[in-house]
């Protein structure tokens, strides 16, 4: 059996064009058997590895806002804690990788040694948060006697961890650095400024990639736009139709 790898990058909201993607590569005939992700990428990537349906994934993923995803945080080096994104986690998800219906690899960085760590057994919830956990905004995650912070500070499209592993690997990018851009308020330039940094370590990944899909339009929205995950959703699913070259179809279905 062919192994074909699929890679999620993070991106917060614009995750949701990874369930496009997902929606699309599906009716190409295309089924990933190992899966990677960081931050939002790893939220998809696990309800994909559980079974669940791009459209099941959607009306989850539409369920979270900033009101029921996070609370106030008492704990030093960040603002929030994701408790209810733990919560809603815990509702569609095996506790450990071993219960997933695909092999599953999460990336987090471990805050001491700054270093990306890759994980693909144990615990799984705690993996998923470790690699959500923005820096600053997110409470560092203690898991395996250690500090985590989000994945995509070191490793945004975690291919690395796959590349051996399978025959062809498609990534799905959702952090498309355009040139289109207004500074209308400090968030903003700092949104920016973090995702050109992220940007620059997907350079390689995209390397280690056969296919790489980067749907065009998502830049207009920012990380935290939780509310528009199926406008996000659709320029996912549209863009991969449409612009999957009958190449790339040969080169992973062949």
């Amino acid at each position: 059996m062919k192994e074909i790898g699929l890679v999620l990058s993070g991106g917060g909201a614009r995750g949701a064009a990874h369930i496009g993607v997902i929606q699309a590569l599906e009716e190409f005939g295309i089924h990933a058997t190992r899966i990677s992700g960081t931050s939002a990428g790893s939220i998809v990537g696990a309800l994909y590895a559980n079974g669940i349906s791009p459209a099941e994934m959607l009306k989850i993923i539409s369920q979270v806002t900033m009101f029921n995803a996070v609370r106030p945080s008492l704990l030093p080096g960040g603002l929030l804690r994701m408790d209810g994104l733990q919560l809603l986690l815990k509702n569609h998800l095996p506790e450990d990788f071993s219960k997933l219906k695909k092999p599953l690899t999460i990336a987090a960085v471990e805050l001491k040694l700054g270093q990306v760590n890759y994980f693909d057994s144990g615990e799984l919830i705690p993996a998923i948060l470790s690699s959500c956990c923005i820096p600053g905004m997110f409470s560092p995650i203690r898991f395996k006697e250690a500090l985590y912070v989000d994945g995509g500070i070191l490793d945004n499209l975690p291919a690395r961890p796959l590349h051996e592993q399978c025959d062809v690997l498609i990534g799905s990018h959702c952090n498309r650095v355009t040139p289109w851009f207004d500074v209308t308020n400090m968030k903003v330039v700092i949104e920016r400024s973090l995702l050109m940094a992220i940007g620059a370590n997907t350079l390689q990944s995209k390397h280690l990639c056969d296919v790489v899909i980067e749907p065009h339009g998502l830049d207009k929205f920012s990380a935290f736009d939780i509310g528009k995950a199926k406008e996000i959703f659709d320029l996912g699913y549209k863009f991969t139709k449409e612009n999957l070259r009958k190449a790339d179809l040969a080169k992973i279905l062949g």
